[in-house]
This record gives structure tokens, C-alpha cells and sequence, in this order.
């Protein structure tokens, strides 16, 4: 596991606790058509299952009605991704096929990938009450607390139904009034920059 900045760990399964994998469930009426980083322990039981690391989810076809995504947190210097590059095919498949999709991810607000393609092109976060989020390691719950606070973004055409069930498990933020803003702030000289010209 690692804060999205430097692998610390090779370990590539951080399994999603159920209680989230009972959400996510819930907010697809029950099917989750594609878990892009699966592996053998994995509660999420996807339809098709791309197992890391023998699979590399990120270069497979995502055109699937439903997505889940627990994306490696960090740098993967084999294959050269980086969590951006995770985050950017999430919202790639909502946006060109359609599909709903929701991954959990590091609170990291201050990253390229929250800026580009989470603020103003996702539809909700929530952001988990749980401090530190305990992954499963090998299918059970003996795993450490995350490094960092985690959020679950979805990308998808149904707020109301990611708000009533993920309402339960942390504060849940509608980004819809987001959608082709131009985000930025203000620096010392008082103008403003665009992060989301890309």
C-alpha cells in the first residue's frame, strides 16, 4: 500500500472490505460487470476479473456496464503506471462507453488526478468516515490502516442512488455541478490557474 507518491510495498493485493463491496453491489443493482484489479482473494466477485499481476488490468478493454475499481496505490515501475493513469481510464470508460463506474482511492485533493479527472468530471465522492480504511490481505482482515483517509468516486449517471447507499459509510459530495467548470485557484499574483486545460 502507498500514499499514491512511492511504492513501499510489492504486495499487490489490498483486498476492499466487504462492507464497501456490499455497497458498491448495491448502488449496480447487484452486478459488478468488471473488476480491472482483481486477484484470487478478492471478495468483489466480478462477472470478468482482471488479475493483477499476471493481467494488467489498465492496458484490457473496459467496455463493461458496471466497473469496480480498488486501483495499486502508487507507482508500478514494471509496467510504468501510476494511479493517474488508473484514475484516467475510469473516467475514460464512463465517458466513451457509457459504464458506471466507482473506485476507491487515496483523499489526495492536491494531485493531477483529482484535478483532472475527478473535480469537474466525476459525479459524486464520498469521502470514508473509516480513519484509516483496513484493507484485507490475503482475503482477511489482518491488514494495516491505509496510510491516508480514502474516498470512493463514482462516475455515473444515478447520484441519488450513490448518495443513498454510500451516505452511510462517509460524506458524500454531488461533483455534477462540477461538470465543465474551470477549476483552479488563486496564486500570489491574484490570477487564477487552470488545472483542468488538459
Amino acid at each position: 500500500m502507498t500514499a499514491g507518491r512511492k511504492v513501499i510495498s510489492q504486495k499487490k493485493d489490498w483486498g476492499t472490505p466487504q462492507k464497501y463491496v456490499d455497497a458498491v453491489r448495491e448502488v449496480f443493482d447487484g452486478v459488478i460487470h468488471l473488476d480491472p484489479c482483481s486477484s484470487p482473494f478478492s471478495l468483489v466477485k466480478a462477472k470478468t476479473e482482471y488479475m493483477l499481476p499476471k493481467v494488467d488490468g489498465l492496458s484490457q478493454f473496459w467496455n463493461f456496464p458496471t466497473i469496480y475499481v480498488n486501483l495499486p496505490y502508487g507507482n508500478d515501475a514494471e509496467r510504468g503506471t501510476r494511479i493517474i493513469d488508473w484514475i484516467q481510464k475510469c473516467e475514460e470508460a464512463h465517458r466513451v462507453f457509457g459504464s458506471e463506474v466507482i473506485a476507491l482511492v487515496p483523499v489526495a485533493t492536491n494531485t493531477t488526478h483529482w484535478k483532472d479527472y475527478i473535480y469537474n468530471k466525476a459525479t459524486a465522492v464520498c469521502f470514508l468516515y473509516d480513519t484509516r480504511l483496513r484493507f484485507l490481505v490475503d482475503g482477511k482482515d489482518e491488514g494495516k490502516g491505509a496510510p491516508m483517509s480514502c474516498a470512493m468516486v463514482y462516475w455515473g449517471k444515478n447520484y441519488q442512488r450513490f448518495f443513498d447507499v454510500f451516505i452511510k459509510h462517509g460524506a458524500v459530495l454531488n461533483l455534477e455541478p462540477l461538470r465543465g467548470k474551470k477549476i483552479g485557484f488563486a496564486n500570489g499574483n491574484g490570477k487564477v490557474k487552470n488545472w483542468n486545460s488538459r
